[in-house]
Order: structure tokens, then C-alpha cells, then sequence
């Protein structure tokens, strides 16, 4: 039996019981991916987020309970938390390796700033946006076309608050990790959004950084300006500050709260 240190840390919030749970487990070298796959599924939320010191920072993987991705930008800031925080890392940049390339965190007086490369997107056919408001239910504003997601933009949050999904409807779309749902914002913040994975195990995702790096590019060009306060409106909900950077990355920055700290033991053999 290996110990293993296992942290439940609540991403995009200040406090617990707000955004987004990711467990994050510190690894001194990579296990079996099946035993990786197997903890994420014991864990049972949205992300288990795995790293090991590499070179001047840290290999990072990220596991749904079903698969693992290629981002997550919650459980990169949880990731992140646990380094700066409980590791007590004295830098004050981390740099992450990971399947979408170099990510870097840093620690600044209003919480953790996360460098992430924009996604590119683009308009829907005709044919494609039918076929995504049949799903949705809804007549939209637009719907556009990612590698990873489908996006449906609303005239206003009231319908992105109330949508109920059809969580199998949802699931028959193929070759993407989920849907997303967006409308402008208000009262201080400038987008709303809310995100569907059930591709992967995850009915709903409380607070999704990744998604931002979508969201980002497309509020910028449509509000014609590059910092931006977001807000997921899920039951759970949190905030997000975005940022398009001179070098057109995304900047997303929030906070953390540690809810558990433990260790779990696993036969790694």
C-alpha cells in the first residue's frame, strides 16, 4: 500500500463552499495512469488534479472520473494553491507542464493569475445551429464551434439562470467535451456563463476556468475591451476576472480555499 497526501480545495471562491471542489494529489513520480483514473473516480468531482516536480516546476494531469482532459483551469488554480500554500513554495510563479503546453500561475495581492492560450472558435453553419437549439431548447443569438465545446450566447442571464438541461440531449454531441452557455452580464460584471460535460462524467461544472479561454476572446471582441469580470451562475457559482494579454493569451485570476487535507492509500502495484 502506497500514502499518498490528498487535498479537497475550492477553486474560484474565498471561502468554502463556494466555486468549484478539486481534489489535488502530489505525487513524488507518475503512478499507473490506471490507478490515477481510479483515485479521480473515488474522489467523485468534477477534477483530480495530479502533479509531480519536473525540471524548474512541476508536471501537472488532470482526471474527470471517467477520462482525463487536456485543461482544467480549476483544478490548475487548486493545484497551484496547494504548491504556494501548503507546500510553501517561495516563489512566487509556478510553472506547470501539461498536455496544452507551458502554463504559468502567479501569486499576486488579489489571489492567483493563470497564463492560458486562447481557443479559437467560429460561427455555427445553419444546419449545425439547428441542430444545437433542438438540444438546448431554445432559439439563441449565436452558436459557435470549438474542438472542445459547442457555445449557445443568450440575449440575457435571466435565460442562462433558468436553463434546465437536457443532460442526455446533451450528451449525444460528439467529438466535444460539453456545451456552454453564455449571456451578457450585469451589475458589475460583464458575462455570465454556464458549462455541461456529461462527455465526461460531469453533469454540470460548478466554476470552469478552461471555458474562459473561450469566453474571453468572444466577450472582448463584442464588448471591445480586455479585462473583463465573469461570473458562472451555476447553483454553486463563482467569479473570474479574465484578462487578453498583449501576446493574446488569457489571464484568468481568482481565489482558493482549502476545505480538506488528508491521505488516502492506494495498491500501486
Amino acid at each position: 500500500m502506497k500514502k499518498l497526501a490528498l487535498w479537497q480545495i475550492d477553486a474560484f471562491t474565498d471561502s468554502v463552499f463556494g466555486g468549484n471542489p478539486a481534489a489535488v494529489c502530489p505525487l513524488d513520480t507518475w503512478l499507473p495512469d490506471e490507478i490515477l483514473q481510479k483515485i479521480a473516480m473515488e474522489n467523485n468531482l468534477s477534477e483530480t488534479a495530479f502533479f509531480v516536480p519536473e525540471n524548474q516546476g512541476f508536471r501537472l494531469r488532470w482526471f474527470t472520473p471517467l477520462a482525463e482532459v487536456d485543461l482544467c483551469g480549476h483544478a490548475t488554480l487548486a493545484a497551484a494553491f496547494a504548491i504556494f500554500e501548503l507546500r510553501g513554495y517561495t516563489e512566487d510563479i509556478i510553472l506547470f507542464e501539461t498536455r496544452s503546453g507551458p502554463l504559468t500561475v502567479t501569486r499576486g495581492t488579489h489571489g492567483l493569475t493563470m497564463d492560458f492560450p486562447q481557443w479559437t472558435y467560429e460561427n455555427a453553419t445553419e444546419a449545425e445551429t439547428a441542430k444545437v437549439e433542438k438540444i438546448v431548447g431554445l432559439k439563441s443569438l449565436a452558436v459557435l464551434k470549438n474542438s472542445a465545446v459547442w457555445t449557445v450566447v443568450f440575449n440575457n442571464i435571466q435565460t442562462v439562470k433558468a436553463f434546465k438541461p437536457d443532460i442526455p440531449a446533451i450528451k449525444t454531441l460528439q467529438n466535444v467535451i460539453g456545451l456552454l452557455i453564455t449571456a451578457p452580464g450585469e451589475k458589475g460584471t460583464d458575462f455570465v456563463s454556464r458549462f455541461f460535460a456529461p462527455q465526461v462524467g460531469i453533469d454540470e461544472d460548478p466554476v470552469t476556468g478552461s471555458t474562459h479561454c473561450l469566453l474571453a476572446p468572444y466577450w472582448s471582441k463584442i464588448l471591445g475591451k480586455t479585462e473583463m469580470s465573469a461570473k458562472q451562475v451555476s447553483p454553486r457559482g463563482g467569479n473570474i476576472q479574465c484578462k487578453i494579454t498583449d501576446a493574446g493569451r488569457v489571464e484568468i485570476s481568482g481565489n482558493a480555499a482549502l476545505y480538506m487535507e488528508g491521505n488516502i492509500y492506494v495498491n500501486a502495484g
